[in-house]
């Protein structure tokens, strides 16, 4: 029988067009080609069992053929090629042979041009009942046919799926530009990889410092753990792979990177069997630095809003602190603005007052216990010998061998002239829950308040020394005149008692002026025994005392009145008595300001003349003494 070599070659020419322009809608892969070219086989060659290997990267990797059902591995090109030398066709090589799937096969097809890369092999089963094969002219002009074929195939379906990858991290790029959201940058970086190239699995190692919270399962960088060529990536900035025998897996790293900095490691993991494409790993390196600039823009967005914040956090505090508040309601601004800022479990202020560290009524309960007291404790030896903040990440890890409920502690000292004044405490259970820059702005909260703290304290201590006698405690005389005032505009009832020492000048002329100021302390407190915090005790000069007590009855300031008179003769020494002068008053017959302690000396002035050792109410029957 005579073959038309030229004929068939016009015939498969044809079809081959056809599969061609007729599989254009077959774009994701080859799959469908592969099935149109195992028809032509069949037609024209009576070809019915036959596998197409693609080549990719030094290996040939079996392309499936929807219509046959098989299960064949990745052949090595450099073993494979070899057996070709300078025919296309060969008889399939006995080692191949004992593959799976490849038992009955009994020839290879090199489709390959000229000296390029070759585009695939054909594997196929030969049919006694076809000769075509054995002119090597035709065999080698139905490979260029095929091979061209096939590489136009291959481009077409390449550079769509280039186009489609591309198109993707065109839109996610569009994505990470139009979000600040680091949950939506990680999580759309896992949708498209896994969308993408669903057999690999994909992982992401972030490093520890990211001060963003996320919900996306991550892992943190870990020097100690991570594999070499993970740390390499990012140190380096640049991808790298490895293959792992042990675990039969393939790694590669792709750093996720910024413009400033490394920010964690995109990790794609695969089966040896897998061969990971030079496309591929362009399309997931671009995708990781996508990803890598989107978090940078997005931390630089967020450190922007927090320094914002914070520097109206820091204005508001010193703006507060500088409208001349008292120490209490300066310590419960900045009681409010620390639990607001950083959201400590407990908190405490510690002033230091004549070498001794003590604690204010800003404080959280637990400061009241043992426990509390054993943090303030560790903090206060750190500040005897330095002045330098203090931030413990795990305090489990500094003291041993004891239950340590809190384990994050950032201490602040206060600083004034170069001196430690006091120091804040903040506290939470959670390890590492502050950030390093929660410790920054506490530390310049805590700098712009101990100033306005301690100015607070000095002007306290001027207005106590301005309102008390430095001598007795007692209040002076301005502060009770300020007091009686408003009481006799806003109170229904009081009592004003006007005391003088008995015989004072004769103690100063016997015992000296030393022992009669030791007397004025002692009648002081006492005064301020009996009164506590129902009034004021006040000096009202020389040896004359004062004890003025709003919001009372008659009754009751009767019995003031009579227990001082009986009293400070048992707590002076050397012994005295005194005499008073007591005038109350009621929402009926409040007097003037003035006529107050006229009224008051009136009564003294007839006590006095009555024998002393007592006290006189007053009433207008008596004469007005002045």
């Amino acid at each position: 029988m005579i073959f038309d070599y030229q004929q068939k070659l016009i015939e498969i020419k044809s079809d081959l067009m056809d599969f061609y322009i007729n599989s254009n809608n077959e774009l994701e892969n080859l799959n469908g080609f592969v099935s149109l070219i195992n028809k032509l086989l069949k037609k024209h060659f009576l070809i019915t069992n036959c596998i197409f290997f693609k080549w990719t990267d030094d290996l040939f990797e079996p392309v499936q053929n929807v219509d046959v059902d098989m299960n064949v591995s990745n052949i090595f090109s450099t073993s494979l090629q070899s057996h070709f030398k300078q025919q296309p066709l060969v008889p399939i090589p006995p080692t191949l042979k004992k593959e799976k799937g490849l038992e009955q096969m009994t020839h290879m097809l090199l489709l390959k041009i000229q000296d390029e890369n070759p585009n695939g092999i054909l594997i196929f089963q030969d049919s006694s009942q076809c000769h075509f094969f054995d002119n090597l002219e035709f065999v080698e002009e139905f490979v260029l046919l095929l091979s061209e074929v096939v590489r136009m195939k291959i481009e077409s379906i390449n550079i769509r799926l280039n186009e489609l990858q591309y198109r993707k991290l065109y839109d996610i790029a569009n994505l990470f530009h139009s979000t600040m959201d680091v949950d939506a940058i990680l999580q759309n970086v896992l949708a498209i990889i896994k969308a993408n190239f669903p057999n690999l699995k994909v992982e992401l190692i972030l490093s520890n410092n990211q001060d963003q919270k996320t919900k996306v399962d991550i892992k943190q960088f870990d020097y100690l753990s991570e594999r070499a060529t993970t740390i390499e990536a990012f140190l380096s900035g640049e991808m790298t792979s490895e293959h792992i025998p042990e675990l039969s897996c393939y790694l590669l790293n792709a750093p996720i990177k910024g413009q400033q900095a490394t920010y964690g490691i995109l990790q794609v993991t695969v089966q040896s069997e897998y061969i990971i494409t030079a496309s591929e790993r362009e399309f997931i390196q671009v995708l990781a630095q996508a990803s890598g600039n989107a978090l940078e823009n997005a931390k630089l967005y967020h450190q922007s809003s927090r320094l914002i914040s914070d520097l109206q956090l820091i204005n508001e505090t010193s703006h507060r602190l500088n409208m001349r508040l008292d120490i209490d309601e300066m310590l419960l601004f900045l009681q409010k603005q620390l639990i607001k800022s950083f959201k400590p479990m407990e908190l405490c202020f510690v002033f230091k007052e004549n070498e001794q560290f003590a604690i204010t009524s800003a404080c959280t309960d637990i400061f009241k216990t043992t426990q509390g007291s054993m943090y303030v404790q560790h903090v206060e030896k750190h500040f005897s010998h330095s002045q330098d903040p203090l931030f413990i990440a795990d305090f489990r890890r500094i003291i041993e061998n004891q239950h340590i409920e809190f384990r994050s502690i950032m201490a602040i000292p206060m600083i004034v002239e170069e001196r430690i004044n006091g120091f804040s405490i903040v506290m939470h259970s959670e390890p590492y829950f502050f950030s390093f820059d929660s410790f920054k702005l506490m530390q310049s909260l805590i700098h712009h308040s101990s100033l306005a703290i301690a100015n607070s304290k000095l002007r306290y201590q001027l207005q106590e020394m301005v309102d008390k006698d430095h001598l007795t405690g007692l209040y002076a005389r301005s502060y009770l005149d300020h007091f009686v005032e408003k009481s006799l505009q806003e109170d229904s009832s009081g009592m004003f008692l006007l005391i003088d020492i008995d015989n004072f000048k004769h103690i100063n002329d016997t015992f000296g002026h030393q022992v009669g100021d030791n007397i004025l302390k002692q009648i002081g407190v006492q005064l301020q025994l009996v009164v506590r915090g129902r009034g004021i005790c006040a000096r009202w000069g020389g040896e004359e005392m004062s004890v003025y007590i709003p919001n009372i009855c008659n009754k009751e300031a009767l019995l003031v009145a009579e227990m001082l008179v009986q009293s400070i003769p048992n707590v002076t020494e050397p012994r005295v008595t005194i005499s008073a002068g007591l005038i109350t008053w009621g929402e009926e017959d409040k007097p003037e300001f003035q006529s107050l302690f006229l009224h008051a000396d009136t009564a003294l002035y007839s006590a006095k003349n009555s024998g002393k050792n007592q006290f006189c109410i007053f009433h207008h029957s008596m004469q007005l003494q002045h």
